[in-house]
C-alpha cells in the first residue's frame, strides 16, 4: 500500500469559487459518484479530496494564526500581492461582512471552503461499503475511521472560528427541496457533543502509532483523535463560550439560544478527564518530548538545550510530535523569516524576509529564574530598555564584549533559542559548531540588525520591524549558499504535540478544582524542566516578588497561560488561546513597538518606537459570516455585532 504519499500525490484540485452556495448541501455530481467507489484506487483518490481540505496551518498566507497573531509583526509593501497580507489585515481591524478575509465558511480570502469538505466526507461514508474485495475489509475500517475523524477537525475548526455552526452530519438527498437545505446553526452544545462523538467513534478503530514512517508518517491516528477531543472539550470549558455574555443576542429564527451564559465548571472536569486519556494513549504510543541528540553535533549542554527547544517544533517526525501537518506549508514561512546573515543572501533574491517577531513576545519570556520578569526582584525591569555591555554569564547566548539592550539579558533558554536579536548568537544556517570550537565561519552567526548592518534595515523591504527574527519555526539544517541562494529543510509543522497536551491538561486540572494540587504541577513543570528552569512552586518560592502565586486558582491560571504562550510561541497556538481565554482584547488592542531599526548607532537603535496601532473590537471574537450568505439562507443568523 502506498499509502499517504500516494494519497498527498492524488489531491483533487478542488473549486473554491465564491459565487457557490456553499450551505447547499445537495451534491452537485451525483453522476459520478458511483465511479468513484468502483474500485480501490479511485476510493483512495476521493480519500486524497478529504485530506487535501486539510486547513493550511503554518503557511504564512493562508493560517490566521501567523499574521493576525500578535507573535509577528508584518512589512505590508505594494512590492508584494496583497493576498499575502490577509491575517495582518484582520489584525489591524479590517475584517468585514461583505466580502469576510480569510472566509473559512464560503472558501474565499486565504480561507477554504470547509463545507465543501464535510459534504466530501459525507458522500465518502455514504458510499466506500460499494468498494469490491480489492479493498481490505482492514483497509476500508481504517479509512472509514479517518474520514469521521477529519469530518469532526473540520467541524471543530469552523466552531474555534465562527462559535455555532449548522451540524452536517448526513448529505440532502437529491430530492429535498429548497427549504430542507436552508440549515440552521445549532447551538454551541450540541455541536461540541457531536464532534467529541464522532471522536470517539475515530479512535475505536484507528491505529495506536505509525509503525511505516516512511510510506504512512502523517496518517491520522487515535492519539491525534484523543488529542482532538480533549482540544473540543478545552474550547467548550473556556472563558469564550462558557460563561460569556457577550453573545447572548445570538438567537435565531426558532428562538432557539445558540450560545449559553451560564458558566459550568463540570466542563473544566469532562475537559481534564478528556486531555488525561489523551496523555495515556499518547504515551501508550510512545510519543514523548523531544530531546536534541544528534551525534553529529558535538554540543555545549545550553546550546542543546535551546536545539531541544526548536526541535521539538522544526525537526521532521521528531517523537514529541502528535500531529504534524503533512503538506508542506513550512518552505514559505522559513524563507519569509530567515534573516540575512551575510550581504550575498540580499542580493542572492531567495529570502523574503516580511514577518518577524513582536516585540511583545520579547518581553513575555521568563527571567532566568524562571518567573516573569515584572515579577522578579533581581531583574532590573525597569532598567530593561537599556544599554549593557555584556559579560561571560551570557557566553552561548550572547557575544562578550557587544552592547545590546539589557532586555536581552538575564533571560530564560526560551528566549535565546526563539529569538534572533542583536548581537546575540543564531546556530544553525550552515554554522553547526558550537561557540568557541570552531573558526568565526564555523561557530555561530553573531546578529547585526542595526540599520545598514547584514541583518538589520537596508531598503524599504525586507527587514524586521520590531528588531526580534523568530528563531523557532525555522529549522537549524535551512541554509543559504555562498551567493544566497536558500535551501530549505522540510519539517512537519505541528498541530499537536506533547508539551501542548500536558499544558492543556494542566489548565483544564487547575480550573476543575478549588486550588491546584500536585498533578496540576507536574505537567507545568515536566515542560519547565526541559527548558532548563526549576519547577514552579520552587521558582516562585525562591524568585518572585509573590511567592504565594501557584498555591491559588487564579495564581495558577496565569502561570499555566504564560507558560503556554513562552512554550508555545510561534506555533499558530497562541492566537486561538487568546480568544478562548476571552483576552484578545486585552493583547490585541495595544500598540505595536519594537526598537527603532532605522537607526545606525547603539543609543539611536536601543529607542521604543510604536509603528502600528492593532484593533481588536468585542464582535472579533467571532468570524463574520459573508452577507451573501445570509440572503440566500434567512435560516442563518450574523454573529454579534456585524450587523
Amino acid at each position: 500500500m502506498k499509502h499517504l504519499k500516494y494519497i498527498l500525490t492524488l489531491i483533487v484540485a478542488v473549486s473554491l469559487s465564491s459565487c457557490a452556495d456553499y450551505l447547499d448541501i445537495v451534491p452537485d455530481d451525483v453522476a459520478t459518484i458511483e465511479h468513484a467507489f468502483t474500485d480501490r484506487v479511485s476510493a483512495e483518490r476521493f480519500l486524497a479530496t478529504i485530506y487535501s481540505y486539510m486547513p493550511r496551518i503554518g503557511d504564512p498566507a493562508a493560517d490566521p494564526a501567523i499574521q493576525a497573531s500578535d507573535e509577528y509583526t508584518v512589512i505590508e509593501n505594494s512590492y508584494y500581492d496583497v493576498s499575502r497580507y490577509y491575517g495582518n489585515r484582520i489584525k489591524l481591524g479590517e475584517q468585514n461582512i461583505n466580502n469576510p478575509i480569510m472566509n473559512y465558511w464560503n472558501g474565499a480570502n486565504g480561507g477554504r471552503g470547509t463545507f465543501v469538505a464535510l459534504r466530501e466526507c459525507n458522500i465518502f461514508l455514504e458510499n466506500i461499503n460499494s468498494v469490491g474485495p480489492d479493498l481490505y475489509e482492514w483497509e476500508r475500517e481504517r479509512w472509514i475511521a479517518e474520514v469521521i475523524f477529519f469530518k469532526a477537525f473540520y467541524h471543530y475548526n469552523l466552531l474555534r472560528m465562527y462559535g455555532p455552526i449548522p451540524l452536517i452530519k448526513d448529505n440532502k438527498e437529491i430530492s429535498a427541496g429548497v427549504e430542507e437545505v436552508k440549515v440552521y446553526r445549532e447551538p454551541f452544545d450540541e455541536c461540541i457533543d457531536y464532534i467529541v462523538e464522532l471522536c470517539d467513534e475515530a479512535m475505536a478503530t484507528l491505529p495506536l502509532q505509525i509503525t511505516n514512517i516512511a510510506a504512512e508518517a502523517g496518517r491520522i491516528t487515535k492519539p491525534i483523535a484523543a488529542m482532538l477531543k480533549a482540544e473540543v472539550l478545552v474550547l467548550a470549558a473556556s472563558p469564550l463560550f462558557n460563561g460569556n455574555t457577550d453573545f447572548n443576542t445570538l438567537v435565531d429564527n426558532r428562538g432557539i439560544k445558540l450560545l449559553g451564559e451560564t458558566e459550568d465548571l463540570g466542563k473544566w472536569s469532562r475537559a481534564a478527564t478528556a486531555c488525561k486519556e489523551a496523555i495515556d494513549i499518547a504515551h501508550e504510543a510512545g510519543i514523548r518530548l523531544f530531546t536534541f541528540n544528534d551525534s553529529r553535533f558535538p554540543l555545549s549542554e545550553e546550546t542543546r538545550r535551546g536545539m531541544s527547544i526548536r526541535g521539538a517544533v522544526s525537526i521532521r517526525w521528531n517523537e514529541e510530535l502528535i500531529w504534524g501537518n503533512p503538506v508542506n506549508t513550512v518552505a514559505a514561512l522559513q524563507s519569509n523569516i530567515l534573516p540575512y546573515m551575510k550581504f550575498e543572501d540580499i542580493t542572492g533574491g531567495s529570502l523574503g524576509v516580511e514577518f518577524s517577531a513582536s516585540f511583545t513576545m520579547a518581553e513575555l519570556f521568563y527571567s532566568k529564574n524562571g518567573v516573569p520578569i515584572n515579577e522578579d526582584p533581581s531583574y532590573d525591569y525597569a532598567g530593561r530598555y537599556g544599554i549593557v555591555t555584556v559579560e561571560d554569564d551570557h557566553y552561548y547566548y550572547i557575544k562578550q564584549g557587544l552592547t545590546t539592550a539589557a532586555l536581552n539579558t538575564n533571560r530564560e533558554p526560551r528566549f535565546y533559542a526563539n529569538l534572533g536579536f542583536d548581537c546575540g548568537y543564531w546556530y544553525g544556517n550552515g554554522r553547526t559548531k558550537d561557540v568557541g570550537t570552531g573558526s568565526d565561519t564555523e561557530t555561530p552567526w553573531i546578529m547585526r540588525m542595526k540599520a545598514g548592518e547584514v541583518s538589520g534595515k537596508n531598503g524599504d523591504i525586507r527587514y524586521t520591524r520590531s528588531g526580534y527574527f523568530p528563531k523557532k519555526p525555522i529549522n537549524f539544517e535551512t541554509a543559504t549558499s555562498a551567493t544566497g541562494s536558500l535551501s530549505t529543510t522540510r519539517y512537519t509543522y505541528p498541530v499537536m504535540r506533547l508539551a501542548d497536551l500536558y499544558l492543556l491538561y494542566a489548565e483544564a486540572l487547575n480550573e476543575s478544582l478549588d486550588a491546584p494540587n500536585s498533578e496540576v504541577y507536574e505537567y507545568v513543570d515536566i515542560v519547565r524542566k526541559r527548558a532548563g528552569l526549576n519547577g514552579v512552586v520552587e521558582s516562585w518560592r525562591d524568585h518572585s516578588n509573590l511567592p504565594e502565586k501557584p498555591f491559588t486558582k487564579t495564581g495558577m491560571r496565569d502561570i499555566i497561560r504564560q507558560e503556554r504562550m513562552i512554550e508555545l510561541c510561534f506555533e499558530s497556538k497562541r492566537f486561538w488561546d487568546l480568544r478562548r481565554w476571552k483576552l484578545a482584547h486585552v493583547y490585541h488592542n495595544q500598540p505595536e513597538r519594537g526598537w527603532n531599526v532605522t537607526q545606525n548607532t547603539t543609543e539611536g537603535y536601543y529607542q521604543v518606537i510604536i509603528f502600528n496601532q492593532l484593533e481588536f473590537p468585542t464582535r472579533q471574537y467571532l468570524w463574520p459570516i459573508r452577507e451573501d450568505e445570509l440572503r440566500r439562507n434567512i435560516n442563518l443568523v450574523q454573529n454579534p455585532y456585524w450587523n
